[in-house]
């Protein structure tokens, strides 16, 4: 069952299930909570799930303007404040990914962890396998038809208003998000970096972005794309838990996470 919040930028549409500490998925662009059915289970069995649905996406309308990642943000920090009422983890896929790095790096005090899956920082033509993959995508092509098929049936604004949400969301990935390095350092939120080894972001942007992240882990999840928690279900749920209920790693032989020492003498 999904209940509306009306919130100051949207009108946001949510569902939740489970019970325990909050965690809040974040599906990715041009997608519903439907995308998530492979995870809710073995996460409501241990988080009380929230699954809100984006401005322009799923049940929730769009709005005048265009699209940003920092709105979607914006919607994302009011939310955490309305709905679910503390602090919570974020997992966030694609679009979603983005969107819980900004709410990590605006509002720190409510975000616990982060889980990042198949997330970029910069504009889609930086981090593409394939740069020319955005430039064949329209409204009206076949590359989105699995999208459009998802948005009709649910979406409060009429099936009529693909043509103008499908080219808004377009746009950003072209221009947005704009982070940099810089920026990804001061996330303090333990996050765990996720992207299938065959995945639409290049592994060097994947790599970039976990290299910039302070204490953050990386799993690169085999024999996947884009699309691992939907192909890999049980491995990325379990990756997923693991980060969120363990305390930071520790290794026996660390590098990157070695405390440094002290001057002797």
């Amino acid at each position: 069952m999904g209940d509306y919040a009306d919130l100051p930028g949207v009108r946001t549409w949510y569902e939740t299930e489970g019970a325990g500490d909050p965690l809040v998925l974040l599906h990715g662009g041009f997608c519903t909570n439907e995308t998530w059915g492979a995870q809710r289970g073995d996460l409501a069995a241990r988080y009380r799930v929230f699954l809100p649905e984006r401005r322009a996406h799923g049940h929730t309308p769009d709005v005048e303007g265009p699209l940003s990642y920092r709105d979607m943000a914006d919607d994302t920090v009011a939310f955490l404040e309305k709905v679910v009422g503390s602090p919570a983890h974020l997992v966030g896929w694609s679009d979603g990914g983005i969107v819980a790095l900004l709410v990590a790096l605006e509002r720190p005090d409510l975000v616990r962890k982060v889980v990042a899956i198949g997330t970029n920082f910069r504009p889609s033509p930086e981090c593409f396998v394939e740069p020319a993959m955005l430039d064949a995508m329209t409204p009206g092509s076949p590359d989105l038809e699995f999208f459009r098929e998802m948005y009709e049936p649910v979406t409060p604004d009429g099936v009529d208003h693909w043509p103008v949400v499908a080219a808004k969301v377009i746009d950003m990935w072209r221009t947005q998000p704009a982070l940099t390095p810089q920026d990804l350092g001061r996330i303090a939120a333990p996050t765990l970096v996720m992207v299938g080894d065959d995945d639409m972001m290049t592994l060097e942007h994947t790599a970039a972005l976990y290299g910039a992240i302070p204490g953050s882990q990386l799993a690169v999840v085999p024999g996947a794309s884009h699309l691992a928690p939907l192909e890999k279900p049980a491995l990325v749920n379990q990756l997923i838990l693991d980060h969120l209920a363990r305390p930071m790693a520790e290794t026996m032989l660390p590098i990157r996470r070695a405390v440094p020492s002290g001057p002797s003498g």
